[in-house]
């Protein structure tokens, strides 16, 4: 059954359809036959006036895309929609920063239960944010430490010793994240730095040599293994994102991804996080589980002739016709 979808996501006109994985979403989501609505989350209101419950609208425009670099996509005129009548399903694929405006977002989404299906979960994507949800699997992780004061990041430091990496708690793409010598020379500067900059603490880790072999991005479909890439760093870089000048090769599972895919995966299933990315570096060190806008389809369909959204739309279709 064609479904009604309102996607939530940054304006149309900015992004890179060559490896934009919402963009591959809309596309494999018009070619199952659905409708699109595309709106910004700051026209996003809620009105109580009307009596019980309350009206949650957005200003939407109806679209369709194509894979045309610079006429993508063809937009009507804008209007008001209801997000629990107008629509079947919203997908949530604003990028972040994962900030106050965002989780405002979840809790203003999270009042469609029960009529309009949300993917992913908001609840599930507040209570889980990256770096943070995948301490409830610190087994997979390297020596891991979050704080904001210099003393107890120095002494994390002396049972760790070498280089370390430190990065904010709620970044994305790679941004703001450091390599800090074995002397640990500008620690303290740099601690300073994310004091003034972030309100909330700060990750720390050991730096891992085997980043150099990559940092395999591994795409998780309501909660089973899709498809994988490995992202290389660029020249002269230690962070392999694809967004900061990383390269994308074809991927495999080790033995130990293959068990933390199947650790993680229920979980994910039972939070209703239907799209989500992990991010495992040397084949064994799990550091992020990435659910509020997780990348990498595009090229994961690239080299293994796969069609990750449309796995996805599946998931999505089962569960709208369970609701």
């Amino acid at each position: 059954m064609p479904l009604r979808i309102a996607v939530q996501m940054d304006p149309l006109e900015t992004i890179n359809i060559a490896g934009d994985s919402s963009f591959a979403l809309m596309l494999a989501a018009q070619a199952r036959g659905h409708s699109m609505f595309h709106y910004d989350v700051h026209s996003l209101s809620y009105d109580t006036s009307e009596g019980a419950g309350g009206r949650l609208t957005a200003w939407a425009a109806p679209v369709t895309v194509k894979s045309v670099p610079g006429d993508h996509f063809a937009r009507d005129e804008y209007r008001l929609i209801d997000l629990a009548v107008d629509v079947d399903v919203v997908l949530m694929r604003q990028d972040p920063p994962f900030d106050l405006g965002y989780i405002t977002g979840t809790h203003l989404l999270e009042r469609l239960a029960g009529t309009t299906l949300v993917v992913n979960d908001p609840v599930s994507v507040r209570n889980a944010p990256e770096k943070v949800f995948v301490l409830d699997y610190a087994r997979f992780m390297p020596p891991t430490f979050i704080a904001r004061r210099l003393e107890d990041v120095r002494r994390f430091h002396a049972a760790h010793p070498g280089e370390l990496v430190v990065k904010p708690l709620h970044g994305n793409g790679g941004k703001a994240v450091f390599r800090i010598p074995e002397d640990g020379s500008n620690l303290g500067a740099l601690t300073e730095l994310f004091g003034q900059v972030w309100p909330e603490p700060f990750m720390v880790q050991p730096f891992l040599p085997s980043v150099s072999e990559g940092d395999k991005r591994i795409v998780l479909v309501d909660g089973e293994f899709a498809g994988a890439i490995n992202r290389k760093p660029g020249e002269g870089e230690f962070r392999s994102n694809l967004a900061v000048g990383g390269s994308a090769e074809a991927a495999r599972l080790t033995v130990r991804e293959e068990e933390i895919c199947a650790a993680l995966g229920p979980e994910l299933k039972a939070r209703g996080l239907v799209f989500v990315g992990i991010d495992v570096i040397g084949g064994q060190w799990l550091t992020e589980i990435n659910v509020t806008s997780p990348t990498g389809i595009v090229a994961i369909d690239r080299f293994n002739g796969t069609d990750t959204g449309a796995k996805i739309w599946e998931a999505i279709e089962r569960r709208h016709a369970a609701m």
